[in-house]
Parts: C-alpha cells; structure tokens; sequence
C-alpha cells in the first residue's frame, strides 16, 4: 500500500555517494513506472533536503492498475535488497506486510 525512504546512506561526501545515487534511482525509476504503466498518480511526500520520501497507493484503486504498481515496487524492493547486499552498512530494507 505504501513505501517510505529515509535518511542518508553517508557512504561517501555530497555529490560523490555512489550509495544513495542507486538507491535514488532505483526508487524515483520504479515510482514513474507505476505512474506510466500502471497510469496513476500516486500519493507523494519527498522531503526537502532529499532524505525522505513516501509513497502511497490511492484507496480507490483499478484491481489492474494495483497489480500492474505492485509488481513494479516488488521489483523495487528487489533491486534496494541487492544494493542492500554490497552496502549493509549504508542500506537497510525492511518490510512490514500488513
């Protein structure tokens, strides 16, 4: 139903963190496949000194269009746990399905 990123990932200095320039792009990647494939606006929160970010399923929602977004932020979270697994120091993943 939603997702949250937070923090910094203080692998490297401003500019030069290889860390969280992946982590970024795997999740603004995955938020605008949702937005052109499943063909919805999500609900977002991206905070202003680029350590948050929140994302939500509307609560009326086509059944497709649900599908279609939740495989696209399985592959998401897929690709965070593999950088998760070079980078445990300065990624953690953690899921809670309710």
């Amino acid at each position: 139903m939603s997702f949250e990123m937070t923090g910094h990932a203080n692998f490297a200095e401003h500019g030069q963190d290889l860390v969280c320039a992946g982590v970024t792009a795997v999740v603004f990647g995955a938020v605008n496949a949702v937005i052109v494939l499943a063909g919805f606006e999500p609900l977002l929160d991206i905070g202003e000194d680029g350590g948050y970010f929140y994302f939500e399923f509307p609560e009326s929602l086509d059944p497709d269009a649900r599908r279609k977004a939740q495989l696209l932020i399985e592959g998401m979270i897929v690709s965070l746990e593999t950088i998760e697994r070079d980078y445990k120091d300065n990624l953690r993943v953690t899921t809670n399905i309710i």
